[in-house]
């Protein structure tokens, strides 16, 4: 008989497959005999959550574009029900594991729970009869939740019937560190108690919120990150500070909220119980409520990552409106001197608040995106942003100029920032020229993708272009006259750093369209040269007059 590796060796084995996300192998390894099948089986369900078959995977993940097209559509609809009984197998193995019934605890492997996808599951339109039959066959009958449909008939619940097995389920989680879905108010509250590893938190209503924090406090020590979609609601504000005072001080490391909340002064105060802890902060969809009230966070400056987003575009703006909060909100901003990543969408005078972080010697951000602002109002912005050596992505959109000054201000200061390594510039740059593109492309040797409008380009960029050793992926979305002969050249002077170009042309002129035998030749060329991929698309439909298609 050969020797056999110790169980440890065999379990660091496994976890460098499980950090490779290496199913197969895995499965494979659980298959070959009982000494591997627990340490292989153990960091599958450790990573169940991203498994190929939850929310359905991709059927046709491993097939290329000509075998999908081959691809019948009674063919792909039967692909679709296998993966969906695949998918509702992995999550009736992990309930009935629960309930004791498999040869393994798969549970007890357990470090991420999505209820999220088990509602997805209950809701597609995959599962239905068979598949449904099959899942709530036996021991998971009786926590089948059924609620009026029209007709006087019975359907699913696929809410409430989450909820009922995330109970079953979290009663056997001892490792769970992850918990994430539309969980209710009081099943929360039981389930706290059984997740003491218990680090993140990723809820649908931040209303769930209420009553929780003494019970993280006294039996999830690890708790460090918390994000909800929504909370709007009168007492949201006062509620989410109780709960921000009531956990363990100086422990919350990232909040994140996706949509509207009514959340404020009240909130923004309390977080400064973790202003030594808070790294990361996410406000989406900020009123002008939480604009007057960002000042209160005064205490936060330990952040590294702070994103901010008015979904309406209709909050205040500061600087015009009250002029002494806007002070206290930039001495606050200027004070976080760990900022690396900055996100402003649709924040009126964001251009504003961002300009003395970005002339502050003591910030070196990495990553920045304004969105929602105007070049007219930006020229301070604009110049400062040569500050920002440092940068390494750099997202612009807002209304451009026609006026040469205020292009030519953010070239400029573009051309300095020669770290960059993702450039996305949209709107912003629609009067950007061959010249201004070929400048930028020798100025920035690193950019590794690049997005950009522009006016009447043309082959003249291609050689500058070429130059750039390390792009994977340019998206032109310019008004451009190219050539098939002038992107085949580009195409043949590429490298081995571009392996994996993906090149797309989304607004050629209408008197430049390449015929299908050309756009063939440069796919087959870009295919063959750098593995890469070539998209083309007209400005409009050239049998749709120019008048026309302003008029629709």
């Amino acid at each position: 008989m050969a020797p056999s590796l110790p169980d440890d060796i065999l379990y660091m084995i496994c976890t460098q497959l499980w950090h490779q996300r290496d199913f197969d192998t895995l499965y494979h390894g659980a298959l070959a005999g009982k000494q591997l099948a627990v340490p292989a089986l153990t960091n599958i369900y450790r990573m169940h959550d991203v498994s190929p078959v939850t929310n359905r995977g991709s059927s046709d993940v491993d097939m290329s574009a000509q075998e999908r097209a081959k691809i019948t559509y009674k063919a792909r609809l039967n692909q679709e029900e296998v993966m969906t009984m695949r998918w509702a197998q992995l999550w009736r193995t992990i309930i009935t594991s629960a309930l004791g019934k498999t040869l393994f605890p798969y549970t007890r492997y357990i470090r991420t729970l999505n209820l999220e996808d088990l509602e997805e599951l209950l809701q597609d339109s995959k599962f239905k009869n068979r598949i449904s039959s099959m899942f709530f066959d036996g021991e998971l009958a009786a926590h089948k939740i059924q609620t009026s449909g029209p007709k006087n008939t019975l359907r699913l619940d696929p809410g409430r019937t989450s909820n009922t097995l995330g109970e079953i389920i979290t009663t056997s989680t001892p490792m769970l560190e992850e918990l994430s879905g539309k969980i209710e108010n009081d099943a929360l509250l039981r389930w706290i108690p059984r997740t003491p590893r218990l680090r993140l938190l990723n809820l649908w209503y931040g209303g769930a919120l209420v009553g929780a924090g003494p019970l993280l406090r006294q039996h999830c020590h690890h708790f460090k990150t918390l994000s909800f979609w929504a909370w709007d609601h009168p007492e949201a504000d006062q509620k989410f500070a109780d709960f921000l005072n009531e956990i363990n001080p100086q422990t919350l490391e990232s909040l994140e909220i996706f949509s509207v909340a009514s959340i404020g002064a009240e909130s923004f105060l309390a977080l400064s119980c973790h202003r030594d802890s808070l790294k990361e902060l996410k406000l989406n969809s900020i009123n002008s409520t939480a604009m007057h009230s960002l000042h209160m966070l005064a205490g936060c400056t330990n952040l590294a990552t702070l994103l901010l987003t008015d979904a309406t575009n209709r909050s205040v703006y500061l600087k015009m409106a009250h002029n002494e909060i806007f002070v206290e909100v930039v001495a606050w901003l200027t004070s976080c001197k760990k900022l690396r990543s900055v996100t402003f969408r649709n924040i009126r005078g964001g251009q504003d608040l961002l300009t003395p972080i970005l002339l502050e010697n003591g910030i070196q951000l990495t990553s920045l995106e304004l969105r929602g602002y105007a070049m007219a109002d930006a020229r301070d912005f604009h110049q400062a942003l040569a500050h920002q050596t440092s940068l390494q992505e750099l997202q612009l959109q807002g209304d451009s100029d026609e006026t040469g000054e205020g292009v030519a201000t953010l070239v400029e200061s573009l051309s300095q920032l020669v770290n960059l390594t993702d450039l996305r510039l949209q709107d912003i740059s629609d009067y950007f020229t061959d010249e201004v593109l070929g400048r930028l492309a020798r100025s920035l040797p690193k950019l590794e993708g690049w997005y950009t409008s522009g006016w009447g380009v043309t082959d003249a960029i291609w050689a500058d272009m070429a130059m750039l050793k390390s792009l994977r992926r340019l998206d032109m979305a310019a008004l451009s006259r190219f050539t098939a002969n002038g992107i085949l050249d580009f195409i043949l002077r590429l490298g081995p750093g571009n392996k994996g170009l993906v090149l797309e042309i989304m607004m050629a002129d209408v008197d430049c369209d390449l015929t299908e035998t050309e756009q063939t030749t440069i796919r087959e060329t870009i295919s063959a040269q750098v593995d890469g991929r070539f998209v083309f698309q007209l400005q409009r439909d050239p049998d749709v007059s120019e008048y026309e298609a302003e008029s629709d």
